[in-house]
């Protein structure tokens, strides 16, 4: 009807076409399934490729690259080991406090750099005053001995008295002296000015060095008596180290007392130094079987106690290397290859250990034997290889 709106009403499905329709989802479904069951694949299988050797490489012109033969070279061979920094102990000095009694200043501590003859710690002593005390009698004694030797000397040149009581007043006199010295003498051990007596002991450093190790601290005691040890300080002169390390057995030959030794300091690999052997060591580790090689090294200031560092030897055996021009070596990601001819117009790349340059030529460790030929330019292989 024109002008009139027809009511819309929502499509029903019959109880017949709805039962047709899923008889037919399930027919699909079974179809399915059995052609699973068939072994039909339900997805694509990509093919494999199988490629050829990546070590190969092809050229049309082989004759292009010239080839040379591996030389021949025997050079020593390098022994590395690892080791740790000491302190020489020639040059490591303890600092003694002969008086015993308490510190009542310290004017140095550990790692400290002290001057010979520089001030360390001040202890107040019991033996300052004994000691100050037997100085005094000494003295007074031999006084009295030597005036009663002078009037002794007087009498028996007037003829007073004998000889023998000469010899008796002369004697005395001479113990008196020898009983003086020794007492100045133990004045001056303990730091003590006789003029000017003091309760309070000095302590100075022996040697321009490090203090390297201290055993008091402020109000402590300090010597025998009271703590059980003469020593406050330890100073170490640094200017001159040892490098101890650990070599096997087997290697023991190749080393030798006075042989050169590179040294590398894991904190500064970029400043070697160079030391001796001083010690092999004649007692070998019964665990891992090794002894003790001791490197005497001078201190460039850098080496600090403790420190672990590379030693590299130059073995006194030698040992059978190739050499090969420095063009024939290609170095790529840290690591070294060369070519070598192959059958059908190919060359294959060799993985090598480079070793050190001896002239313009390159020494190789491993990889390569001598006499083997090498493409002996292969920037110019790699070039026409990117070309093509």
């Amino acid at each position: 009807m024109t002008g009139s709106t027809m009511p819309i009403h929502p499509i029903k499905i019959r109880p017949v076409a709805a039962t047709v329709f899923a008889l037919s989802i399930a027919l699909c479904t079974a179809l399915t399934a059995c052609k699973k069951e068939e072994g039909t694949p339900s997805t694509p299988v990509l093919p494999v490729v199988e490629r050829g050797d990546m070590g190969l490489v092809s050229v049309d012109k082989p004759e292009l690259f010239p080839l040379v033969k591996a030389e021949s070279y025997d050079a020593p061979a390098e022994l590395n080991v690892t080791g740790t920094v000491f302190p020489d102990i020639a040059r490591e000095i303890p600092v003694i406090s002969l008086a015993s009694g308490r510190v009542v200043d310290i004017k140095a501590r550990l790692d400290d750099y002290v001057k010979k003859g520089q001030l360390l710690l001040k202890i107040q002593s019991p033996d300052s005053s004994n000691a100050f005390d037997v100085y005094l009698k000494a003295r007074n004694d031999e006084i009295m001995n030597n005036k009663a030797y002078v009037r002794t000397k007087d009498l028996y040149e007037h003829g007073a008295i004998s000889q023998s009581m000469l010899e008796q007043a002369e004697d005395a006199e001479n113990d008196s002296l020898a009983d003086l010295k020794s007492a100045e003498e133990q004045l001056d051990t303990l730091g003590i000015d006789k003029d000017h007596p003091s309760p309070i002991v000095s302590v100075y450093s022996p040697i321009d060095g490090v203090i390297v190790q201290q055993f008091v601290t402020q109000a402590a005691a300090a010597g025998v008596t009271f703590s059980g040890s003469a020593t406050a300080f330890t100073v170490a002169d640094l200017s001159s180290v040892w490098v101890i390390c650990d070599v096997y057995e087997n290697d023991i030959p190749k080393l030798a007392l006075g042989q050169e030794a590179k040294i590398k300091l894991n904190a500064y690999p970029d400043r070697p130094i160079t030391g001796r052997i001083s010690d092999i060591g004649p007692v070998l580790d019964p665990q891992i079987r090794t002894a003790k090689v001791r490197i005497e090294v001078p201190n460039p200031g850098i080496m600090k106690l403790g420190m672990f560092v590379a030693a590299t030897f130059q073995s006194l055996q030698k040992q059978h290397f190739a050499l090969v021009p420095a063009p024939a070596v290609l170095h790529l990601h840290d690591r070294d290859w060369v070519f070598v001819p192959a059958p059908d117009n190919k060359f294959r790349r060799v993985e090598v250990k480079a070793g050190d340059m001896v002239g313009d030529k390159q020494e190789i460790l491993a990889g390569i034997q001598s006499g083997q030929d090498v493409v002996s330019n292969v920037l110019q292989l790699e070039t026409t290889l990117e070309a093509q």
